[in-house]
C-alpha cells in the first residue's frame, strides 16, 4: 500500500510503498489518546512512528524496533526528538 509520510530528515513530506505486517509491526493497541503511538513499524533500515488521528507517521533514519526495545514510550521520545 502507498502511503504518505513524514521525513524530518529531508524536511518532506514522502510516499513510501509499505505493507504492514506482524513481522515488521508492532501495535499498540491500549493507548486511546490522539497523539499516543499507535504502532512502530521496520522499514528500509529505519523506524516508522505512527499514531493515532490524522497526522502523518514519522520515519527515523537508523532506528528499529529493537533500538528501542519495542516500547511505546520510547517511541514517543524518539519522535519528539524529530518533531
Amino acid at each position: 500500500m502507498q502511503i504518505t509520510i513524514a521525513n524530518p530528515q529531508k524536511a518532506r513530506l514522502e510516499t513510501i510503498d509499505i505493507e504492514f505486517t506482524d513481522q515488521n509491526t508492532t501495535w499498540f493497541d491500549d493507548d486511546e489518546s490522539t497523539d499516543g503511538v499507535y504502532m512502530v513499524t521496520d522499514f528500509e533500515g529505519g523506524l516508522l512512528i505512527s499514531e493515532l488521528g490524522y497526522s502523518y507517521p514519522i520515519l527515523i533514519y537508523d532506528k528499529s524496533r529493537k533500538d528501542i526495545d519495542y516500547d511505546k514510550h520510547k517511541a514517543n521520545e524518539l519522535k519528539r526528538m524529530y518533531v
